[in-house]
């Protein structure tokens, strides 16, 4: 079958980019492969009951005993599988898909709020990134930086940026006129006004879209395991190769067991932020009422 123009156009531009920049792709993956394996290696040195503490403190201090209680259980279950390996490789890619949305999504999102014009450019760009299927992603991605995690990765930041981007800019649209004017009366600067007022008071809408953002990031993870990304992605697809529904179901049941723990950990500091924002802009009563009050 051939393709149309615009598959032509497509595949004319991705070999263009691999055979003019060829060293500048073969550079960053070998970058990105050892901040990958860096990660992963730190993660993978930490014992599991080492972990297993951690998280369940963690838990407990974001979420409460019963949260703590449930993260303690998923991991023994998970352990129990055989599949912590395979789950902390996960959880590293994750979380270098994650960060390096962050690190693009968060100032792109600042970006379009600041800036009508690149509002609508990065609208129309997301939609289109949003709405490819996934497995799109993966063919330019092993064209230029061959199989393994490094095409993994960069595919997963492509799928999985959009949230962030959009709530930051969502976050920082929102944020009320009066407290902007107040800022602008004291003398601030647009740099003072973005890290005192905007960004303190986007944060509920940020952190909405880094959770969403990590939720995008595991649902690739089955996905990205077609071209090497390992984990318990690779353990599905062997699963699905097999036609084993117990080799399926338990890489399933990580991974679901890993994004609830994730889920609730990063929702918990945006809900804790939401609280925070509304204690601040509740304002304060007047001295005569609160002496009525008093009285």
């Amino acid at each position: 079958m051939n393709s149309s123009i615009f598959g032509r156009f497509a595949e004319d531009a991705v070999n263009f980019l691999f055979s003019h920049f060829r060293g500048g792709f073969d550079a960053f993956s070998a970058a990105l492969g050892a901040v990958i394996k860096l990660l992963e290696d730190g993660l993978g040195a930490v014992p599991f009951i080492a972990m297993l503490a951690i998280l369940m403190a963690l838990a407990l201090w974001r979420k409460g005993v019963v949260f703590a209680v449930f993260v303690g259980a998923a991991l023994y279950v998970i352990n129990y599988m055989g599949l912590w390996t395979q789950t902390v490789s996960t959880l590293a890619l994750v979380v270098a898909a994650t960060f390096f949305s962050l690190v693009i999504g968060v100032p792109l999102g600042i970006w379009g709020a600041r800036n009508r014009r690149v509002e609508v450019v990065l609208r129309s760009l997301l939609d289109f990134m949003q709405t490819m299927p996934a497995f799109v992603y993966l063919i330019p991605a092993v064209i230029l930086f061959g199989l393994g995690r490094v095409p993994a990765v960069i595919a997963t930041i492509v799928f999985a940026m959009p949230p962030v981007v959009r709530l930051t800019t969502l976050g920082i649209r929102q944020v009320r006129e009066e407290l902007l004017e107040a800022g602008r009366s004291f003398g601030s600067t647009d740099a003072q006004l973005l890290w005192k007022i905007q960004l303190p008071n986007a944060l509920p809408s940020i952190m909405a879209g880094v959770n969403q953002t990590i939720m995008m990031a595991l649902s690739m993870v089955v996905v990205a395991s077609m071209i090497g990304a390992g984990g318990l992605g690779e353990y599905v697809l062997s699963g699905i190769q097999r036609l084993d529904i117990g080799i399926g179901f338990e890489g399933g049941l990580g991974v679901v067991l890993l994004a609830i723990i994730l889920d609730r950990l990063t929702e918990s500091f945006g809900v804790k932020a939401k609280k925070k924002k509304k204690v601040i802009s509740t304002p304060a009563k007047p001295a005569a009422a609160q002496a009525n009050a008093q009285t």
